[in-house]
């Protein structure tokens, strides 16, 4: 259990990581590598001592160190998106008006005062959440799923095997709890850690079905971790669904109503079939802020 002390260390870290890379990409591994804890402790550290998500903290700090150039008609609006690491001036112009009631170009010619997003010292932050002066936002508790279709390229996975694992908690039974924490020190990683269910091509004989695993690029030739491996997984599209979130006491619940969600879920009706065949069903890990997560294999119904 750690102290409350701990914490707030954490979080301080944390937060001078973000402060050091508000033009760099900041990755929940990067964050986590700071804070000094895994993936999943450390977002929820960030969540508890600050009340804020880490990437919604993030945004809200961009947005704000934005005003700074806009206010000096220094560049264009698109350069000023590029440099606080918008993919677009379309979607610099909504997460910039969402956050103060205007678009960038109408802040820029009339410069009105707003409030900006500067929050204080985590330790000072989580002693006034302490003391009740600060609330924790409440999940929505409707059981909205939203749902996406991604394209996913060819790529390699570090995974750590089990014998006969078929979920999550006799995953961990059989091979400890410490794999997240090491797959999460891989730096080349794409995105988070991720639990999988294998197809059964994807199985050696006498290993489980449910593992856990990193994707790395196909090109990847680093160190793989003792007793971890290196497969290939081709490329293939996931239709990925995201619950709303939740308390992390109720993660169960979370992930037992998106699997209600997607057993009944007919992907015919938007023209994909299932395509357990083409890659591993997976879950990221799951976190209250965000929702639980978990994307199926599908295919286009006129591919066959």
């Amino acid at each position: 259990m750690l102290t409350r002390w701990e914490k707030i260390k954490a979080a301080e870290r944390m937060q001078a990581h973000i402060e050091a890379n508000l033009g760099e990409r900041i990755t929940l591994v990067s964050l986590a590598r700071a804070g000094r804890y895994s993936p999943w402790h450390a977002a929820r550290i960030f969540k508890e001592v600050t009340g804020t998500a880490p990437f919604d903290y993030i945004r809200r700090r961009r947005l704000s160190e934005a005003t700074g150039p806009l206010r000096r008609q220094r560049g264009r609006i698109i350069d000023v998106a590029f440099d606080f690491v918008f993919d677009s001036h379309e979607g610099f112009t909504r997460a910039f008006s969402r956050e103060f009631g205007m678009a960038p170009s109408y802040f820029r010619r009339h410069q009105p005062a707003v409030e900006l997003f500067m929050p204080p010292q985590a330790r000072d932050w989580y002693s006034r959440r302490q003391r009740g002066e600060l609330a924790m936002s409440k999940a929505d508790k409707h059981n909205t799923v939203f749902v996406q279709v991604l394209e996913r390229p060819a790529r390699k996975v570090i995974v750590r095997r089990g014998v006969k694992a078929s979920h999550y908690f006799e995953y961990c039974e059989e091979v400890g709890s410490e794999v997240w924490d090491v797959l999460s020190t891989i730096a080349e990683a794409l995105h988070e850690p991720i639990g999988m269910w294998l197809p059964e091509a994807m199985r050696p004989e006498g290993t489980s079905r449910y593992v856990q695993g990193v994707e790395v690029p196909l090109e990847y030739a680093g160190a793989v971790p003792d007793g971890y491996e290196v497969a290939e997984l081709p490329a293939c599209k996931m239709m990925v669904f995201q619950g709303q979130p939740f308390e992390d006491k109720n993660f169960e619940q979370a992930i037992s109503s998106l699997w209600d969600v997607m057993n009944a879920y007919q992907p015919e009706t938007f023209g994909f079939r299932w395509a357990d065949e083409d890659g591993p069903r997976f879950q990221l890990s799951p976190e209250g802020y965000r929702g639980y997560i978990e994307g199926r294999p599908v295919r286009a119904v006129a591919e066959g």
